[in-house]
């Protein structure tokens, strides 16, 4: 389906606030790691190694999620937002029926 340019507008302004969301969720993944190591609850390299990992493990989602995002991928981006539970699926109700309709059926055969 070819996105009009509201829908298209709507998508890029949800898939925005999706990814502040994502943002947010992993600062605070980073500094759940390192107040464990700041109260000593981790030694030196294990807080290292464990930030590290989470870095780019994140980092590698993000990408994947977000870099090159072109028209044709706006409403998966969105469903994938809505499966993660980073959005609700009240926040699409701005769409046109058909983008709606559209990711309803992407929704119900993700869950199925």
């Amino acid at each position: 389906m070819i996105l009009s340019k509201k829908d298209k507008k709507i998508a890029r302004q949800i898939i925005e606030k999706g990814l502040q969301k994502e943002f947010a969720k992993g600062l605070y993944d980073f500094d759940s790691i390192l107040h464990d190591w700041k109260t000593g609850k981790s030694d030196h390299r294990t807080a290292y190694h464990t930030l590290y990992k989470k870095v780019r493990d994140f980092d590698k989602h993000i990408a994947r999620r977000y870099d090159g995002l072109t028209g044709s991928r706006y409403l998966s981006v969105v469903v994938a937002l809505i499966m993660d539970k980073i959005i609700s699926e009240e926040e699409t109700s701005d769409f046109s029926p058909e983008a709606q309709e559209l990711i309803e059926r992407w929704l119900f055969v993700s869950k199925t």
